[in-house]
């Protein structure tokens, strides 16, 4: 994936030159505002491969910047960036357009693999009849998946989180992601729900062949690797 073109609409200045140092690092353009109301004429002049907005700016809220996108027509990927982190809050932000939020403070590296998420999947490779990724197949459309041409059986939900692996391929994918994502919850029921379902998708995936394809991050969620 070449550089991204992205624009960031952020009123704090130290907060914004720390992304934007983020962004040159993994090879990205970043264009940043402070202004919610000039944020908005940008992205509307401009195509930007991704959009990240701040919730609460002094112009115009990030919620009204992305509602009025939307009513524009202009289908670029947001990501919300708001310290505003509460269930309700994402909740809202989610409702509202955005693709993605996450709260205030975040992990670099979760941030540019959101991004970078986020820009494969509005770019439709997520939607390609057969999704790639090491000796892993993704069947869209029939929902089958294949290791090695070898069709593995699964259930639908364990189905939908193969898919939501696939899409996110050598990223991780954290437990509120899943939720969001594969449960359609906004909140953790505080189950082990996720825990019993991915287990049961790791061996399917792994019985019988030698190398592992899906891993644990302690304390952060999963990763699909290329075996």
């Amino acid at each position: 994936m070449t550089g991204l073109n992205i624009l960031y609409v952020e009123d704090d200045a130290r907060l914004a030159e720390d992304v934007a140092q983020l962004m040159a690092a993994e090879g990205h353009r970043l264009s940043w505002t402070a202004s919610g109301e000039d944020g908005l004429k940008r992205a509307g002049a401009q195509a930007f491969d991704v959009v990240i907005l701040d919730r609460m700016l002094p112009d115009l809220s990030g919620i009204d910047i992305v509602q009025r996108l939307r009513a524009a027509g202009i289908a670029s990927p947001v990501l919300m960036l708001s310290a505003l982190g509460r269930p309700e809050n994402r909740t809202a932000g989610l409702d509202a357009g955005v693709d993605d939020y996450m709260a205030k403070p975040f992990e670099p590296s979760e941030l540019v693999a959101r991004i970078r998420a986020l820009h494969r999947r509005a770019a439709g490779q997520a939607h390609s009849a057969v999704i790639l990724f090491g000796d892993l197949e993704c069947h869209v459309k029939a929902r089958t998946a294949h290791r090695q041409g070898r069709h593995i059986p699964l259930s639908p939900k364990e189905f939908a989180l193969f898919r939501y692996f696939m899409d996110n391929a050598g990223e991780v994918v954290t437990r509120e992601m899943l939720l969001r994502h594969v449960w359609n919850l906004s909140f953790d029921p505080q189950t082990n729900v996720i825990d019993v379902n991915v287990g049961r998708l790791r061996r399917k995936l792994e019985d019988g062949f030698n190398a592992p394809v899906l891993e644990t991050i302690w304390g952060t969620g999963y990763r699909l690797v290329a075996a």
